[in-house]
């Protein structure tokens, strides 16, 4: 079973809203979130992933802008 973790989402319309995501073999998270919006793709938005503090295994995901 992998290893998950909750990262919350700064900024955009998914602002204060967490999403839990699958670690990789190396302890990290995607690189990447797509948020769904209301409607689905149509409303997608693009989080990337930053480091959020000195320790190891604090992320948050930063919004980027729509994902069309």
């Amino acid at each position: 079973m992998a290893s998950t973790v909750e990262i919350p989402l700064v900024g955009g319309a998914a602002d204060g809203q967490h999403v839990t995501v699958e670690l990789d073999s190396n302890g990290r998270p995607p690189l990447t979130h797509h948020h769904l919006g209301p409607q689905g793709l149509v409303e997608a938005q693009i989080y990337e992933l930053e480091s959020a503090g000195d320790r190891h295994g604090e992320w948050r995901y930063c919004w980027r802008g729509p994902a069309v």
